[in-house]
């Protein structure tokens, strides 16, 4: 009887320590997926900058975003570094030199600082009329075609000009930054003259 009771016993304890060693295996593998899963998202945070009205929806990939948020982007820098005068030069500058990558920031710091002590000089004002835009999706730059009206002391200086200028972007540390804002000459990089535009030169800025 007590060979019995013995043998039954044993029995129970080699299921019990399957079910354990099962359990064991089964907590082994969910441990080893979720370490795949953690080492497969770590560094893989990204900071999407958009601007400040989104008018189209856009995507962004791993090492790409849409025509759409090039566009929109594009717009938003050339209102921060066009549309200026001495009353909001400090802070539309200041704005937009937290969007500039790192490799460029100390140029188009010194650029912008001398326009900005230019306009001030000057009491100028600024205002570009945005005509067309023409997005390279696959170079992340937009060419931006218009007129730009000055001001000097409230009073108009001259007609509307045309100007063209091209915004380069680039990825960096998962994030897309302002390479380059420069002034192009019309009909450069597959621009078509826009409406007010056709056939003018651009003058410098």
């Amino acid at each position: 009887m007590e060979h019995t009771v013995h043998q039954n016993d044993l029995r129970a304890l080699r299921r019990s320590n399957r079910t354990l060693g099962l359990a064991l295996v089964v907590l082994s593998v969910a441990l080893l997926f979720s370490l795949i899963t953690i080492l497969s998202i770590a560094g893989s945070e990204k900071t999407i900058v958009i601007p400040p009205n989104v008018e189209k929806t856009f995507w962004v990939s791993k090492d790409n975003v849409s025509a759409e948020y090039l566009e929109q982007m594009a717009a938003f820098m050339s209102y921060l570094n066009l549309d200026v005068s001495p009353a909001n030069i400090d802070w539309k500058r200041k704005l937009l030199l937290s969007y500039v990558a790192p490799d460029d920031y100390h140029e188009m710091k010194t650029r912008t600082e001398l326009e900005a002590d230019r306009l001030r000089q000057n009491n100028a004002t600024t205002a570009f009329d945005i005509k067309q835009l023409v997005v390279n999706e696959k170079q992340q730059s937009v060419v931006l075609v218009g007129l730009m009206r000055r001001l000097i002391n409230g009073l108009n200086v001259g007609d509307p000009e045309p100007r063209s200028y091209q915004v380069q972007f680039k990825f960096l540390g998962g994030r897309v930054h302002l390479k380059a804002f420069k002034e192009i000459p019309i009909g450069q990089n597959g621009q078509k003259p826009a409406a007010g535009t056709a056939d003018a030169p651009a003058a410098a800025q």
